[in-house]
């Protein structure tokens, strides 16, 4: 494990993640699966859901686990730092020019352009879920399932984090009947 790569990675996905932690998820599983192969897509949606039943941003958490396992303490501290210390520094640095011209049109403006960038990003990491999705569930279980998160979350107003828990423990049960089925043939 080269520390220098794990540190490009995360800094690369801190720093172009406009928006917030969930726009540095697609940037993040670009360097970790795509670039560097350090994982699957299957591993790293393991980690993105576990991810978000914890409190804390995802992209903190995301980092520190994914260094964690790539190169033990040292990595978990790498990817943490790079993760964080550039954007905080420049989040400083930057909202405090923006608040100066915050009445200015091409603060204003910058703003606006930024916002569908992001919504782009999180949706095309949505949509490649729901298409790997279908690998393991099928296409019937994979409608169902968004359906029935559409409705929990959105309609009836509950946390992703319980949708997500219900969803692990109704696996574990239909892995354990399905294990239990094949022994007793």
């Amino acid at each position: 494990m080269n520390h220098k790569d794990l540190f490009m990675a995360f800094f690369r996905s801190g720093m172009l993640g406009y928006g917030g932690g969930l726009s540095a998820v697609p940037l993040m599983q670009r360097e970790i699966v795509d670039k560097f192969g350090w994982m699957n897509d299957e591993e790293f949606s393991d980690i993105l859901a576990l991810s978000n039943t914890l409190p804390g941003p995802i992209n903190t958490k995301m980092s520190g686990y994914i260094g964690w396992r790539l190169a033990g303490f040292w990595g978990l501290m790498n990817a943490l730092i790079a993760s964080f210390l550039p954007t905080a520094i420049l989040m400083i640095l930057l909202l405090t020019v923006l608040n100066t011209y915050k009445e200015k049109p091409w603060v204003q403006g910058m703003a606006r352009g930024v916002l569908p960038i992001a919504g782009v990003m999180i949706g095309v990491l949505a949509w490649d879920f729901v298409k790997k999705s279908k690998t393991g569930l099928g296409w019937l279980m994979t409608i169902i399932y968004l359906v029935i998160s559409f409705v929990v979350m959105e309609l009836l107003g509950i946390h992703p984090a319980i949708l997500i828990v219900a969803f692990i423990i109704v696996a574990m049960f239909s892995r354990k009947k399905k294990s239990d089925q094949a022994g007793e043939r």
